[in-house]
């Protein structure tokens, strides 16, 4: 730089001290006048109408946006708590439900064992309860709670629903196996009661799939033997007491010697849902 120009540079150098006052003064005019006027206010605020308020409006809809689902999760958390006590509620009465239809049926149950006592009322009977059973869907051989501490014997015959279940082939203290009528090749000794014709009924669980079991050796001489007739224990039977029902003829047919007939019968015990039944203590040997 030249000392010319230097030179005039430092002659219009304002001192500081001028300068302060200089800014003072301003600051005050400037002051007075945003008291008095409101020659600033009008720029301040088209400033903020393009800059402060949207930033507040954005606040104001990120702060309801918040409180909004704070009181959704709020109103949430009370729904599932509701939920929770629905859910509670309804595996109560579901429960409640189920216990009273296991009631009802034990109920049915019994009423028929009550009404099968008062039909066979001359013998001294004990009623009990199945605790085991073969394999399958049928109670053709199964264990009951009751024995020989509750006067129970090999042999003693066995009903429920309206008739004859099988007999006691075994006993202990307290428990007893039963076989049942259905069993494979087990033979009862039988008769109709309308006519006193004897036959015999062999237990089969192939034809029981059908609701049925088979007889035979039917001597119907007279012919009067229809389906639908009463088969009941015979009076010639060495192991059951006699007129005890086992079932009704379901189909009748002539054997190839024109002497006998044979067929099937339909059992009046429910084989497939046993759950109690009646031991009849007197054995046929004490009958007679």
């Amino acid at each position: 730089m030249s000392p010319i120009l230097k030179r005039k540079k430092e002659k219009f150098r304002l001192p500081s001290k001028y300068l302060l006052f200089i800014m003072t003064v301003v600051c005050i005019v400037i002051m007075i006048v945003s008291f008095t006027t409101n020659i600033f206010s009008i720029p301040l605020n088209y400033i903020s109408s393009y800059l402060i308020v949207p930033f507040e409006n954005g606040l104001t809809s990120v702060g309801t946006y918040c409180l909004n689902k704070t009181e959704e999760f709020g109103k949430l958390q009370d729904v599932l708590a509701e939920n929770e006590k629905l859910k509670e509620e309804i595996d109560r009465l579901t429960t409640e439900n189920t216990s009273l239809q296991q009631e009802k049926y034990e109920l049915t149950k019994l009423r028929e064992l009550y009404a099968l006592d008062a039909e066979y009322d001359e013998y001294d009977k004990i009623g009990a309860r199945i605790i085991a059973r073969d394999a399958g869907n049928w109670y053709s051989n199964f264990v009951i709670d009751k024995g020989s501490n509750d006067g129970i014997q090999v042999n003693c015959n066995v009903i429920a629903g309206s008739g004859l279940v099988g007999r006691v082939i075994e006993v202990g203290p307290n428990h007893a196996k039963v076989t049942s009528i259905i069993s494979d090749g087990i033979n009862t000794s039988a008769m109709i009661l309308a006519t006193g014709d004897n036959l015999i009924v062999t237990g089969n669980l192939s034809t029981m799939k059908e609701g049925v079991v088979e007889y035979s050796q039917l001597v119907d001489s007279s012919n009067k033997v229809t389906v639908g007739d009463k088969v009941v224990t015979s009076n010639i039977s060495d192991q059951y007491l006699p007129g005890i029902l086992i079932g009704y003829i379901n189909t009748l047919s002539t054997d190839s010697n024109n002497l006998t007939k044979s067929g099937y019968l339909t059992p009046v015990v429910d084989f497939e849902h046993l759950n109690e039944v009646l031991v009849i203590k007197q054995l046929k040997q004490q009958v007679n």
